[in-house]
This record gives structure tokens, C-alpha cells and sequence, in this order.
């Protein structure tokens, strides 16, 4: 498994491998690259200006259990995907039901609020019948991810990838679901991932301020 000294590091080395997989398909316009907040937003700068593609960022957020939310049983995203889907369904009667929609209608808020803050007005880049890429800083479980893609996954890009620079192989199973390809640097085999921090060497928390400044500066770049 690879090592990087932080989010930028992780993202040119990231890059360069997407171009190759990208050669033949972006195309003259180059990829959408939609940036996983908050970490996911930073590799996701270095790739679009490495291959000349369109800043952006995919709203997603994790469903922790109550009490315990570092531990995810799914993710909720943009236009109120859910993965996995069943979540979405659950009866009444299912003795879940009451402590799991409480946590998605909090994460619903959450999503809605995070996409006023970071796209400041903005509409999302349309990215039906263009190439799209959707950054993390890495895979663990792989549910955030997988309800990124199934956002990104409706709207009909030509070609759609996953690229983290570090994954899981269940997360890489899970998120392959919902998209063509996952590109990555580096994958772990079954039960040997722990965290994504552990292979960087500098993996500070990323705030909402700085994903706010790293997607103006993108958009100002690319004009």
C-alpha cells in the first residue's frame, strides 16, 4: 500500500494515473472532477488542474447509529439518494425504523446546508454525457462513496469514475456498483484496511472554510 505526505501529494500522484485511464474518453473539455467533501474537495483541485477538467463538489454525508456514529450503516447525498436503497423503504413496524429515520432527516439538513455553503449559489456542473470523476481521500466501508456515485450515476455521464488514492476491497466492491471504473494507488485485501489516515503521514481535518476556498479558487482558475 502506498504512502503519501498529504491530500495535495495523494492527488498529483492520482492524476497522473486517471490521465492514463481517462486517455482515450475525456476528450478536448476534460472531466468533471467532483470532490467528496471535505478531504475529497483538496485531491479533488490537484486532479482537475492536473487534467484540465471542471471543478466541482458532490454533497454526501454518513448515517452513524445512534450513539455510536463512527460507526456507518449508509450514506445520504445530493436529491436525497440513499445508500444502501432499502433504508430509504423501511416500514414502520420495522423496530429500526424510529432511531434510523431520526439520523436521516438530521443528515438530510445537514446535506441541504452543506450544499448552500460550499457552491455559495452556484448550480452544479452538468455532467450528463461527459466524462466524470468523483474523488475521495480514500475508501473504507465504501457506503459514502457508493451514494456519491449513485448521485453522479443518474445524471448520465458518458463515462463515470471513482478514484481514491487508497481503498478498502469491500469499499472498491461496493462502489464499483454504481460506476464504470475504480481507480486507485493502492488497495487492501479483505479485513487489512483500518483507516485512511494511516497512510498519510500529514491527514489534518479539512473545514468547511478551506473547501469553501479551494472550490473558489478552482472555479476562478478555470475561468
Amino acid at each position: 500500500m502506498p504512502r503519501f505526505r498529504d491530500r495535495r501529494e495523494a492527488g498529483r500522484r492520482l492524476a497522473e494515473k486517471l490521465a492514463e485511464a481517462l486517455a482515450d474518453a475525456a476528450g478536448a473539455e476534460g472531466p468533471v472532477v467532483l470532490g467528496i467533501p471535505r478531504g475529497g474537495v483538496v485531491l479533488a483541485r490537484e486532479i482537475a488542474g492536473a487534467l484540465g477538467g471542471t471543478l466541482d463538489v458532490l454533497v454526501v454525508r454518513k448515517l452513524g447509529y445512534p450513539r455510536h456514529e463512527e460507526a456507518g450503516f449508509g450514506a445520504l447525498g445530493e436529491n436525497g439518494v440513499i445508500v444502501p436503497e432499502h433504508l430509504s423503504s423501511l416500514p414502520p413496524e420495522d423496530p429500526d425504523f424510529e432511531s434510523f429515520r431520526a439520523v436521516i432527516e438530521q443528515k438530510r439538513a445537514e446535506v441541504d446546508e452543506r450544499v448552500r455553503l460550499f457552491r455559495e449559489g452556484r448550480p452544479r456542473t452538468p455532467i450528463r454525457d461527459r466524462v466524470t470523476v468523483v474523488v475521495d481521500d480514500g475508501i473504507a466501508t465504501g457506503y459514502t462513496f457508493a451514494a456519491a456515485m449513485a448521485i453522479a450515476a443518474a445524471e448520465r455521464p458518458s463515462d463515470l469514475v471513482a478514484a481514491a488514492p487508497v481503498a478498502s476491497g469491500e469499499g472498491v466492491a461496493l462502489v464499483s456498483r454504481y460506476c464504470d471504473e475504480v481507480v486507485t494507488l493502492g488497495t487492501a485485501g479483505r479485513g487489512l484496511f483500518f483507516a485512511v489516515s494511516l497512510y498519510y503521514d500529514d491527514f489534518p481535518q479539512v473545514s468547511d472554510e478551506e473547501v469553501v476556498e479551494v472550490l473558489r479558487s478552482g472555479w476562478n482558475n478555470s475561468g
